[in-house]
């Protein structure tokens, strides 16, 4: 079954306009992006789309060209010091002269709403979006306010429904497998993670029950899979002019008995737990 992350997205963000309206401050979210990719320019524009949904002010600062590090630092710090800033997100993948996790360390926590500074205030939204996935999957596909997942909340019923699950993670990326583990591991939830040094991946694949896949090229196959096993897909790949993730959906619909499509699955979802962290940080914010 198709698992439509477009209608979760929808009614995740008609509870998040709500708590947008309890408050009556402007918000502001301010994007960097660095180089002109046509698939980060698409994601980009969902973030824009959203942000009118929500009332919320967005900047977008639009680098074609890759600046040097202290360049690219006073740039954050002149966002940073701005007080109709409630947040700051750096669209990934960086140059890989920025690439470093120290660049965050520019942005206070209580604006760093991506989740990726060392004790920050905030769960990295792609791991609350695949989180919400499972739990509408192995939870009765619940539609009430309490699908927006709750760390502390839902920690236990997390241990629930999973319980005797056998989970892989594909992929390691900063932008996927990692804060998906992290995600998992905070939940003290086990799983396997495969990448790509993993010898004989498929070993794994074939008897696993949950199946999220972080990669960016087709990895699995049909022939890698157990009936009835739930695939989570959170990687992008461009093929003849059209988006896919790292499975064909047409070759794994009848194995599968749950599987987010390419576009329209956690991409949605992953989207509106970016602004809920923005809201979040509103409310942080004096």
């Amino acid at each position: 079954m198709l698992i439509d992350g477009k209608k979760i997205a929808g009614y995740l963000l008609a509870i998040l306009k709500k708590e947008r309206n309890k408050i009556k401050k402007p918000i502001g979210l301010t994007v960097f992006l660095i180089g002109s990719s046509p698939e980060q320019l698409s994601f980009v524009k969902i973030k824009s789309n959203i942000s009118k949904a929500l009332k919320v002010n967005f900047k977008l600062i639009h680098l074609t060209k890759t600046p040097n590090f202290i360049d690219f630092a006073n740039l954050l710090k002149k966002e940073v010091d701005d007080k109709n800033v409630t947040g700051i997100i750096i669209q990934q993948p960086l140059p890989a002269q920025l690439s470093t996790d120290s660049i965050y360390d520019y942005i206070p926590r209580t604006k760093e709403i991506e989740g990726h500074r060392k004790k920050s205030e905030f769960i990295f939204p792609l791991g609350l979006a695949v989180m919400t996935i499972i739990k509408y999957v192995y939870d009765g596909k619940k539609k009430n306010d309490s699908l927006f997942v709750d760390l502390k909340r839902d920690r236990l019923l997390f241990k629930k429904i999973l319980k005797g699950k056998k989970i892989i993670v594909v992929g390691r990326g900063i932008t996927g497998g990692r804060p998906i583990g992290k995600t998992l591991g905070d939940l003290n939830i086990n799983y396997i993670n495969t990448n790509s040094l993993t010898i004989n991946p498929e070993s794994y694949y074939n008897t696993a029950d949950l199946i999220i896949t972080a990669v960016g090229k087709k990895v699995l196959e049909p022939s890698m899979l157990k009936p009835g096993v739930v695939l989570i897909n959170t990687g992008v790949r461009k093929e003849n002019g059209k988006l896919k993730g790292d499975y064909e959906e047409k070759e794994i619909k009848d194995i599968a008995s749950f599987y987010t499509p390419t576009p329209g699955g956690s991409g949605p979802i992953d989207v509106v737990y970016l602004y809920k962290n923005l809201i979040d940080a509103a409310k942080m914010q004096k």
